[in-house]
């Protein structure tokens, strides 16, 4: 990962897609913030990643030396992550060459204007988003457990 310290303004395709047509819906073409106007970390949305699947997660260091290393896990859905395992490194490749420390959209005016507020919590696409990674996972499983090769792509 990269700087988990990062503060990002998370928000649904659905929401922004909504508040897109509804600025095509106007007569004159006037600009308007599409955000949640909420931001988290990007440590807080591995954590809430992680709590999805039942594991618990505690960080250890600090900068480029930072781990998350797996405390707890309930339930059976991440059954090959056991407990003391380091599952969250950071790696300076990812970090960003001109690094925001905080990005916060204003979507005042979208609200007052169009009465746009967007519907879709953090915690809700970051469990849709875990919903379709175990899909993909599942059917993955059941490739590999038929003797097909699914190499990787992107890694070292």
């Amino acid at each position: 990962m990269g700087n988990l310290d990062a503060k990002r303004d998370w928000g649904h395709a659905k929401d922004y897609v909504k508040m897109q047509w509804l600025m095509l819906q106007q007569e004159n073409p006037v600009d308007y913030v599409i955000a949640s106007g909420v931001h988290h970390t990007v440590r807080e949305f591995i954590s809430m990643s992680a709590e999805n699947l039942g594991v618990k997660l505690e960080f250890i260091g600090s900068g480029i030396d930072e781990v998350g290393v797996v405390r707890e896990v309930s339930g059976e859905l991440a059954p090959f992550i056991k407990s003391g395992m380091e599952i969250v490194r950071v790696d300076p490749r990812y970090f960003r060459p001109t690094e925001v420390e905080e990005l916060l959209g204003d979507p005042s005016k979208a609200r007052e204007e169009l009465g746009w507020v967007p519907k879709i919590s953090l915690e809700e696409m970051c469990h849709e988003m875990i919903e379709s990674d175990l899909e993909e996972a599942k059917k993955n499983r059941i490739l590999v457990d038929f003797g097909h090769d699914l190499s990787i792509t992107g890694r070292d």
